[in-house]
C-alpha cells in the first residue's frame, strides 16, 4: 500500500468524482491505492452474511470473487442477490486459476470451457434476478392501465416475454470485452483483464485494441495467413484466441518455472524485459520464484485498480432507483411522501458538499474499538522540554540512590518524600487502566448529502419515524423538538479509518465512509442521521441468515452478572445480527444465525464485553407445535380396519376421561366450554391448514402486519396517511392466493371470515368466525369495514387475545404453533352478559380503553413476553373501569368473584383453543437446515454416515463438472446440527465441509403420544414400546428445560440395579 498524508486524504474526499466506495464479497484481501478508495473487506462464511449486508448499504459497487476450482457457491449467490436489492455494481475476480493448473492438470483448452461456464453461471443468477423483477414491473404496469383503460381484456393475449425483449440487460452480466472481469491468482500475485493482453498484442499482430477486445474472449480465432479473425473456432477445430494468446503463455510459464528449465524462464523474462532478483530465482520453492515474475508481468493490483476505477460509479452515479428504493420504509411508494421529503431525493443524487445542502448520513452499524486505539489517546513525541525536564527527574533520583545507599540518616527520609509521588502514580494508572479497559464504539457510516463537521447537532431518526406526522411538530431553533423516534445529538469525533488506525478529521464531504465517534448512547445497531427533520429513515437492512440458535448465557460466580448484562448489551451493539433476549424465566439468552456466529459471539462476551467466566447452557433449540388429519395406517404400515378402530377409540375414550368436567369434546373434535361465571359459552374447532396457506402467511408476515396497523388506524378512527394503491394491490394478490389455496367445502367463504392471525397478530395461524352475524375481519383495510354493534362488539378483542395467548404456546411443550386454523363456531352470550354489555355502552369507557390497550401492546410487543405484558395490561384496564363505573352508575355488574367478564373470555378461549388442539392428532414440527456439502469419491460415505447419524436426508447428489468433487444437497434438523461441521472435518480428515442455512420448518412424523394399540403394534413395538421415539425425546427435552411435568419412569427394572456395582 503507498503510504499517503492525511492532509492528501482530506484533499481527495472533496473530490467526489475520484471515489470509489467498494466492498469485497466472499474471500479476497487484496486491491487499494490512486483514486480514493474506501475498501471494505466482509467475510465469506454464511453464518456472517449481516456482516455483508452492512458492507453493501454504504458501497456504490463491490468485487465478486469467485473460487475457479469451486465456481458458483450458495454464498456467491447469496451475496449477488443482496447486491442486486442495494442496487449496487457488481465486478467480477475469479482468483485460483493456479489451481486449475498446478492441481487439475487441466490443458489450456479444458481450462478456458471451465471459466467460460463459470461465467455463464454466474450471469445465470443475474438473468434470474433480472427477469423477475421486469415481470414484477411489467405487472403493475399492467394493473395501472386495467384500472385506467376500460378495454375488454379477453381480446388480449398474455405473452409473458414482451417486457424481457424490450428491456436492456447488456450492462448487468459479467463478461470480459466488457471490462468487469479479472482472472486472477493472488497467491501468486498475478491477475489481467483482457484489455491489458489487447493492447499488447495489437502491436505485435497489427489489429486495432477495439477488435480484439470484443474478440479476445468468444468463439474467435487467428487465420494467421491471412492476419484476420474468424468466427468459429470450434467448428473448424481452432484454438480460441484466449487460449491461443493468453492462456497458453501462462500455462507455459508455469511448466517452466515448475520444471525448473533455466534456459526456457531466461527467454521468457528477456522477452517481457523484467529484472528477476538473484535471491528469487535461486530459491528452494519454484513458488518464490514464479511470483517474482508474474508479480511484475501481470500485477494484480494493476488489474482490480484500474477495473474498479474504470467500471464502480462514483457516488455522484447514484441512480434515482437507489434514492427512491433507501427513502421509502415499508410499503410505502416514492409518490405517498411529503413534498419536504420529496425534494431531497435532489441531495441525493448532486451529493452535494455545498454548506446549504441538508446533511444525510447512514450509520450501517457500530464497531468497538479499545480505548488505546483513539487518536487522542496515543502516545505522542515529547518536546524538548519534557525530554529535559525527565532528564532533570532522573539525576535527582539518582543523586538520592546514591546517598541513601552511603548515609543511614538519610536511608528513612527519600521513601517518605518519595511515598505520596509513588502512590499518587499507582492511583492514576488504574485510572488509565479502568479507561484503557474500557469500549468505545464508533459508528461505521457514509455521507450521502452535505458536509459532516465536528461539533454538528444533528437529529438521529429511528426505524418507525414518520417525517409526515412530524414536520408540522419541529420548530426551526435547533432544540429537541417533542416527536417520536427522534432524538438530537451532538457528533463529538470524526475519523478516517486506514485499516486498523484511527485519523482525526474536522470535516467530511458528501460520498465518503467514515467513523463517528459518541454515538453509541443514541444508536443501538443502525441509524439515519439528518439535519432536516423531512428525512425519512432509511429502508432496514436486508439479511440473508436468520438468527435460529439460541442458548442461556449465566456467570460463574453470581457476583459477576452485572458486568455480564453490561457485556450483553454491548454485544448486541457491535454485532448486527445476534439478538440478546431475557426470557420469562429470567435466563440472559443469545440468538445467533449459526454455530460459528455464536462461538464468535461467546469469545467476544468472554475475552471482550464482559470479561468473566461465563457458564453456557445447551442450545435452546426451537420446535412448532401443530395437527394432523388422522392418520390411514397404523405405526407397523398396516391399513387401520375395524378391529383395530376399535382400539383407537378405546384409546381416545380414555383420554377424554383426562378432560376436566364442564368441557364438552364431540367425535368431530368441537369443544364446547362456558366461562367461569357461566355468563357465556364458546365452541371451538381447530383444523390443520394446508401447507401452501401456512408457506403463504410466513411469506407475507410483513404484510399481514401492515394490514393489522391499517385495521387498527380505522378502528380508531386516526387520520393516518392514505393508504397506496401498490399496498392495495399486495393485500389484494394476498386474499387471491389465500381463496385459490383453501378451496373445498369445509373451507367455503373461510377467507371472508378470517378474524385474526397469530401469534403476535401475523403469524402462521388463523381464526375463523362462524356464528350469527358477526361480520368483521381482516379485510376492513380493503374498503368493507363493518362497524360491529349489539353483544359482541365490546368483547370480540376478548376472543382475539385469547387466540393469540393460545397460539403463542400450544399444550405440548409452551412452543408457538404453526399452521392451525381455529375456528369459533358457537358464541353464546346470556342475558346477564348482555346487561354487561349495555352498561358498557353506557359508561362509553372500557370498550376503547380496552381496544386500544390491546392494539398498542400488540404493535409494540417484540418479545417473547409481549402478550403476557398485553393480557396484564388489559386486565388492569379491565379492573380500573367497573370502579369508574359503579362510582357513575351505583352498580358493578362487570366484577365479579372470577375477575373481569373480558378476563374470563381471555381465558376461556386459551383454553378452548388448548383442548380443541388436543382433540385433534398433534405433532411436532422441527427448524431444518439446507446443508451443501462439497467432497471427494472417497469420503462420500463417511459424509453419508455421519448425515444419516444425524437424522439427515439427501435431497441430491450430483458431480462437478471437470472434476472428482460431489456436490451433496441434504436438509438437517437443526437440533442435530451441533457439532456436525467438525465432525464432518473430523471424519473426512478435512475433505469436506458443510454450509447450514436455516430453510423452512418440517412436521416430524412420529407421534409423541403414542402408544401401541392394534395386536401388529404390540406383536412389534412390544408392550412398553420403549423404542426410541424423536418426537417425544424432543418434546420431553423442552418440556425438562422449561420446568414442566415429564411423563417418564426415573428407574426401571429395580432388581438389576443391584448388580451394577458387582459388574464395575
Amino acid at each position: 500500500m503507498v503510504l499517503t498524508s492525511v492532509g492528501k486524504m482530506v484533499g481527495l474526499q472533496k473530490k467526489a468524482s475520484g471515489i470509489r466506495n467498494i466492498c469485497v464479497l466472499a474471500h479476497v484481501d487484496h486491491g487499494d491505492q490512486e483514486y480514493l478508495i474506501n475498501l471494505i473487506d466482509s467475510p465469506g462464511h454464511v453464518d456472517f452474511s449481516s456482516e455483508v449486508s452492512t458492507a453493501v448499504r454504504l458501497c456504490d459497487g463491490c468485487i465478486i470473487v469467485v473460487d475457479a476450482v469451486e465456481g458458483v457457491c450458495p454464498q456467491t449467490q447469496a451475496v449477488l442477490r443482496q447486491a442486486w436489492l442495494e442496487n449496487i455494481r457488481p465486478v467480477l475476480v475469479i482468483n485460483k486459476i493456479d489451481r486449475l493448473i498446478v492441481e487439475l492438470k487441466l490443458t489450456p483448452q479444458e481450462a478456458y470451457l471451465h471459466l467460460k461456464n463459470i461465467l455463464e453461471q454466474i450471469n445465470a443468477v443475474t438473468g434470474t434476478l433480472f427477469t423477475s423483477k421486469v415481470l414484477e414491473e411489467r405487472a403493475e404496469k399492467e394493473t395501472e392501465s386495467e384500472t385506467v383503460s376500460d378495454s375488454s381484456p379477453g381480446d388480449q393475449i398474455y405473452d409473458w416475454s414482451t417486457g424481457l425483449e424490450d428491456t436492456d440487460d447488456s450492462h448487468l452480466y459479467f463478461s470480459p470485452e466488457h471490462g468487469n472481469v479479472v482472472f486472477a491468482s493472488a497467491i501468486d500475485g498475478w491477475g489481467f483483464g483482457i484489455e491489458h493482453f489487447a493492447k499488447l498484442y495489437s502491436q505485435k499482430i497489427g489489429i486495432k485494441p477495439a477488435v480484439l477486445l470484443k474478440t479476445l474472449w468468444g468463439d474467435y480465432y487467428l487465420n494467421t495467413k491471412a492476419k484476420k479473425i474468424m468466427k468459429g473456432d470450434q467448428s473448424k477445430g481452432k484454438k480460441p484466441l484466449f487460449v491461443q494468446l493468453v492462456l497458453d503463455n501462462i500455462w507455459s510459464l508455469y511448466e517452466a518455472v515448475m520444471k525448473r528449465d533455466k534456459e526456457k524462464i531466461e527467454k521468457i523474462v528477456t522477452s517481457l524485459g523484467l529484472r528477476i532478483g538473484a535471491r528469487e530465482s535461486r530459491h528452494a520453492d519454484p513458488k518464490v520464484h514464479l511470483n517474482a515474475i508474474c508479480s511484475q508481468w501481470l500485477p494484480i493490483s494493476d488489474a482490480v485498480l484500474s477495473m474498479v476505477c474504470n467500471k464502480i460509479p462514483s457516488p455522484l452515479e447514484i441512480t434515482a432507483e437507489r434514492v427512491e428504493k433507501l427513502m421509502c420504509v415499508g410499503a410505502r411508494t416514492f409518490d405517498s411522501l411529503p413534498p419536504e421529503t420529496q425534494e431531497l431525493k435532489s441531495a441525493f443524487m448532486k451529493c452535494s458538499s455545498e454548506g446549504t445542502a441538508p446533511v444525510i448520513v447512514f450509520v450501517s452499524k457500530m464497531f468497538p474499538v479499545d480505548a488505546k486505539a483513539l487518536p487522542q489517546n496515543k502516545p505522542r513525541p515529547l518536546t524538548q522540554e519534557e525530554i529535559a525536564h525527565r532528564r532533570e527527574l532522573a539525576k535527582r533520583r539518582h543523586a538520592e540512590k546514591l546517598a541513601a545507599s552511603q548515609g543511614k540518616e538519610l536511608s528513612e527520609k527519600p521513601p517518605s518524600e518519595n511515598s505520596p509521588e509513588v502512590t499518587g502514580n499507582t492511583g492514576d494508572t488504574k485510572v488509565k487502566q479502568e479507561a484503557d479497559n474500557k469500549e468505545y464504539f464508533i459508528a461505521f457510516a457514509r455521507v450521502f448529502s452535505g458536509v459532516v463537521k465536528r461539533g454538528q447537532k444533528i437529529f438521529v431518526l429511528g426505524p418507525k419515524y414518520d417525517p409526515a406526522e412530524s414536520l408540522h411538530k419541529c420548530p426551526a431553533t435547533d432544540d429537541l423538538p417533542a416527536v417520536p423516534h427522534m432524538t438530537c445529538c451532538t457528533l463529538e469525533n470524526l475519523y478516517l479509518l486506514m485499516g486498523r488506525e484511527l485519523e482525526d478529521l474536522e470535516e467530511v464531504p458528501a460520498g465518503n465512509v467514515l467513523g463517528i465517534g459518541g454515538l453509541q448512547d443514541f444508536v443501538l445497531k443502525s441509524a439515519t442521521l439528518s439535519t432536516s427533520p423531512a428525512c425519512p429513515p432509511f429502508t432496514p437492512l436486508n439479511f440473508e441468515a436468520t438468527p435460529i440458535v439460541r442458548v442461556a448465557v449465566e456467570p460463574k460466580h453470581p457476583s459477576d452478572m452485572p458486568q455480564l448484562v453490561r457485556g450483553m448489551k454491548l454485544l448486541n451493539q457491535a454485532d448486527p445480527c445476534v439478538q440478546v433476549l431475557i426470557q420469562e424465566t429470567g435466563e440472559h439468552v443469545l440468538v445467533t444465525a449459526g454455530e460459528v456466529h455464536l462461538q464468535r459471539c461467546l469469545d467476544d462476551l468472554k475475552e471482550r464485553f464482559a470479561k468473566v467466566q461465563i457458564s453456557v447452557s445447551a442450545p435452546i433449540i426451537p420446535f412448532r407445535e401443530t395437527i394432523t388429519r388422522p392418520p390411514k395406517v397404523d405405526m407397523v404400515n398396516e391399513e387401520i380396519g375395524k378391529q383395530q378402530k376399535v382400539a383407537v377409540i378405546h384409546q381416545t375414550k380414555e383420554d377424554q376421561n383426562k378432560i376436566p368436567e364442564g368441557i364438552q369434546v364431540d367425535s368431530d373434535g368441537l369443544v364446547t366450554i362456558n366461562t367461569p361465571n357461566k355468563q357465556a359459552t364458546l365452541s371451538v374447532r381447530a383444523m390443520p391448514l394446508p401447507e401452501e396457506v401456512t408457506r403463504l402467511l410466513e411469506e407475507n408476515s410483513d404484510l399481514i402486519r401492515t394490514m393489522e396497523q391499517l385495521n387498527t388506524s380505522l378502528n380508531e378512527d386516526k387520520k393516518t396517511h392514505e393508504i397506496n394503491q401498490k399496498t392495495l394491490d399486495r393485500i389484494k394478490e394476498f386474499k387471491q392466493k389465500l381463496e385459490k389455496s383453501l378451496q373445498g367445502r369445509k373451507w367455503r367463504n373461510a377467507v371472508d371470515q378470517i378474524w385474526s392471525f397469530g401469534p403476535r397478530k401475523c403469524g402462521p395461524n388463523i381464526l375463523l368466525h362462524n356464528f350469527g352475524d358477526y361480520k368483521r375481519s381482516v379485510w376492513q383495510c380493503l374498503g368493507n369495514s363493518v362497524k360491529e354493534v349489539g353483544k359482541y362488539r365490546d368483547f370480540d378483542n376478548s376472543i382475539v387475545s385469547g387466540f393469540q395467548l393460545a397460539t403463542l404456546s400450544g399444550p405440548m411443550c409452551e412452543e408457538p404453533l404453526m399452521g392451525v386454523c381455529f375456528t369459533v363456531e358457537k358464541w353464546e352470550i346470556n342475558k346477564a352478559g348482555d346487561t354487561v354489555s349495555h352498561n358498557r355502552q353506557d359508561s362509553g369507557e372500557l370498550g376503547a380503553t380496552e381496544e386500544q390497550n390491546e392494539e398498542e401492546t400488540t404493535a409494540s410487543s417484540g418479545t417473547a413476553k409481549g402478550p403476557s405484558a398485553n393480557e396484564q395490561d388489559r386486565n388492569q384496564s379491565v379492573t380500573d373501569s367497573p370502579e369508574k363505573m359503579s362510582k357513575h352508575k351505583g352498580e358493578s355488574v362487570l366484577a365479579d368473584c372470577y375477575g373481569p367478564f373480558s378476563g374470563q373470555l381471555i381465558a376461556t378461549m386459551k383454553e378452548a383453543c388448548r383442548y380443541a388442539l388436543q382433540a385433534k392428532p398433534q405433532r411436532l414440527m422441527a427448524a431444518m437446515y439446507t446443508c451443501e456439502i462439497m467432497a471427494t469419491a472417497e469420503v462420500l460415505g463417511r459424509v453419508y454416515a455421519v448425515l444419516s447419524k444425524r437424522e439427515g436426508r439427501v435431497l441430491q447428489e450430483e458431480m462437478k463438472e471437470g472434476t472428482d468433487v460431489f456436490i451433496i444437497k441434504a436438509v438437517l434438523p437443526v437440533a442435530e446440527s451441533f457439532g456436525f461441521a467438525d465432525e464432518i472435518r473430523k471424519r473426512t480428515s478435512g475433505l469436506a465441509s458443510p454450509q447450514l442455512v436455516f430453510s423452512h420448518w418440517e412436521i416430524i412424523s412420529s407421534d409423541p403420544f403414542w402408544v401401541p394399540t392394534t395386536e401388529e403394534e404390540y406383536l412389534h413395538f412390544g408392550e412398553k414400546a420403549d423404542s426410541e421415539n424423536q418426537a417425544r425425546k424432543y418434546m420431553n427435552a423442552v418440556r425438562k428445560r422449561k420446568g414442566l411435568y415429564v411423563e417418564e419412569k426415573i428407574v426401571e427394572h429395580a432388581e438389576k440395579q443391584r448388580t451394577l456395582s458387582r459388574n464395575k
